[in-house]
C-alpha cells in the first residue's frame, strides 16, 4: 500500500535526505519519496504503519521534522488495513463454513453438528493444504521459521503440507473418524505452540498457513484459526 503524508521541516536536500533514510529504517516500508517543496513524504510499505511511529522514526516528538495525515483518516486507514490484510483468511472460512453449514442445514441436532465439523475441517484441510503445495519450499521455509518441530527437523515443513491434504481427504471420506480426529488434534496443538511464542514474543513473520501465496502477518488470527481446529476436533472425540 501506498500513502502521502504532510511533513513539514525540510529545508534542504540534506533534510530530505536524512527524512528519506530514517523512514526506509522501518520494518515493513519499502519505497519512500520526500519532497521539501510540496512537504509532503510518499511511503510504501507492506502492511499499515501508525503515524505514531513515523514520527518517532524522524526524531520524535520534539523534532524540527513533523508527519501528519494527508486526506485520509488514521482510524478509518488503520481498520481497512486490518481488513485487507486478512481478507484471504476471512473469506475462506466464510466460504468453508457457509459451505459445510449449507450441506448440513438445519444443524438441529448432533449428528447435523457432527457433520458440519467434519465437512468444514475437511474442507479446511484441502485448502489449506492446497495454497501450502503451490510453492512447497517457500512454505517449509517460513513454517521453520516458527513452528517448534520444523525448527529442529526442518523436513517437517515438506511432510506437514501432505498431513493436511491426508487429513482433509480422511475427514472428506470419514475413514476412521477417531484416528483421524486424534491425529488432528495432536498436529494441530503442536502446530500452535510455535504460533503462541512468535505472538507472545511480538515476532515480525509471515504466518504459512495459506503457503508463501498471501503475505500474512503472524497474529492471534492466527491462534483462532489453530484453535478452532483443535477444538473441534476436540468436540467431535467427546461427541463419539
Amino acid at each position: 500500500m501506498t500513502h502521502t503524508y504532510q511533513l513539514t521541516g525540510m529545508t534542504c536536500g540534506g533534510c530530505e535526505a536524512k527524512v528519506k533514510s530514517s523512514l526506509l529504517l522501518l520494518p515493513n516500508v519499502s519505497t519512500v519519496e520526500v519532497s521539501k517543496e510540496t512537504n509532503t513524504a510518499t511511503i510504501t510499505m507492506d502492511k499499515h504503519i501508525a503515524l505514531s511511529d513515523f514520527q518517532q522514526a524522524i526524531g520524535g516528538a520534539a523534532s524540527k521534522y513533523q508527519i501528519a495525515a494527508l486526506q485520509h483518516n488514521e482510524a478509518a486507514e488503520q481498520a481497512r488495513s486490518w481488513w485487507e490484510t486478512y481478507k484471504p483468511i476471512i473469506l475462506i472460512f466464510g466460504y468453508i463454513t457457509f459451505t459445510a453449514a449449507t450441506i448440513n442445514f438445519p444443524l438441529s441436532d448432533t449428528k447435523s453438528w457432527m457433520e458440519f465439523m467434519r465437512h468444514f475441517m475437511a474442507a479446511f484441510f484441502l485448502v489449506f493444504s492446497f495454497f501450502k503445495l503451490l510453492n512447497l519450499k517457500g512454505f517449509a521455509e517460513s513454517y521453520a521459521m516458527y513452528d517448534v518441530v520444523a525448527q529442529k527437523i526442518p523436513a517437517w515443513g515438506y511432510v506437514y503440507a501432505f498431513v493436511e491434504l491426508g487429513l482433509g481427504v480422511a475427514f472428506l471420506v470419514n475413514f476412521n473418524p477417531f484416528l483421524t480426529n486424534w491425529v488432528a488434534l495432536v498436529v494441530m496443538t503442536v502446530s500452535i505452540v510455535g504460533v503462541l511464542q512468535s505472538v507472545l514474543n511480538k515476532q515480525k513473520i509471515q504466518c504459512a498457513c495459506l503457503g508463501a501465496v498471501f503475505n500474512l502477518p503472524m497474529s492471534t488470527v492466527t491462534i483462532v484459526e489453530d484453535a478452532l481446529m483443535i477444538g473441534m476436533s476436540g468436540a467431535m472425540l467427546l461427541m463419539m
